[in-house]
């Protein structure tokens, strides 16, 4: 990954959850993380630390019927200018820029095919300070049905550019800003990918053992969706957490 703080690179990750005290439980327990939990002027948000450094953090829903969700954000220089490029690109402002005090900037969107995403406009906060470490984000992995779409779209909003590549001899896009990965692309297709299963970003945290790892998740109350598997960069997994928020672990070779 490149530097989190560059514009165009993941530079955060944080979950909605419909019962925030047990999501802290689990992750605190399956990454080592600490929690900090906010005044009430954030509503109770929490960023979670690994060795004192802030890596992901964790909300309460908005409103009835969001579902228990990760959420990508990608660096911005300002978020107005991307939320402009969103729109003249055909995807779909949800929530408008806004500040969040004095720690940044950020807004919410959906690319043309129904992923949703996010962009943080640093300021007092910059994002996540550790990256590609046990317990930090490793990969950030776009699952969609029109992958010339979405390359366009990305390509358009953040000057992405892209590459075609193979994960164990499947087809795959990496997605690179001044010729550095900052993110994948693959297309939904086969069992994995139910047709009822939408469009979304799936987020990868780095293991230092991935089947200790399933298996603690497992144990600490949530579900494996897909198995341990080994695939040309390392070997990962699929989780849920108790409230059915999807995430991915990643021992990687790197």
């Amino acid at each position: 990954m490149t530097v989190p703080s560059s514009p165009g690179s993941p530079n955060w990750v944080d979950l909605a959850t419909s019962d925030l005290d047990g999501a802290i439980r689990f992750y605190t327990e399956l990454f080592g993380w600490t929690a900090q939990v906010s005044g009430d002027e954030f509503g109770g948000y929490t960023t979670f630390l690994l060795n004192g450094l802030p890596v992901a953090g964790a909300g309460p829903l908005f409103g009835a019927g969001q579902p228990t969700a990760w959420s990508s954000y990608i660096a911005a220089a300002d978020a107005d200018v991307v939320a402009a490029r969103v729109e003249a690109a055909q995807g779909k402002v949800l929530v408008p820029p806004f500040d969040v005090m004095d720690q940044g900037r950020m807004a919410a969107f959906l690319d043309p095919a129904g992923a949703p995403f996010s962009v943080w406009e640093p300021g007092t906060m910059r994002g996540a300070e550790v990256f590609d470490v046990p317990g930090a984000l490793t990969w950030n992995e776009l699952n969609t049905r029109d992958l010339e779409g979405a390359m366009a779209f990305y390509g358009s909003v953040f000057g992405w550019t892209f590459r075609e590549a193979h994960v164990s001899g499947l087809p795959y896009v990496m997605c690179e800003r001044d010729r550095a990965p900052v993110a994948g692309m693959q297309l939904m297709v086969g069992s994995g990918f139910p047709d009822d299963l939408p469009p979304h970003w799936l987020i990868y945290f780095a293991v230092g053992n991935c089947d200790a790892a399933a298996e603690h998740a497992h144990h600490l109350g949530g579900r494996i969706v897909h198995p341990p598997t080994t695939i040309s960069v390392g070997r990962y997994a699929v989780l849920t957490d108790p409230q059915g928020g999807t995430f991915a672990i990643l021992n990687n070779r790197r």
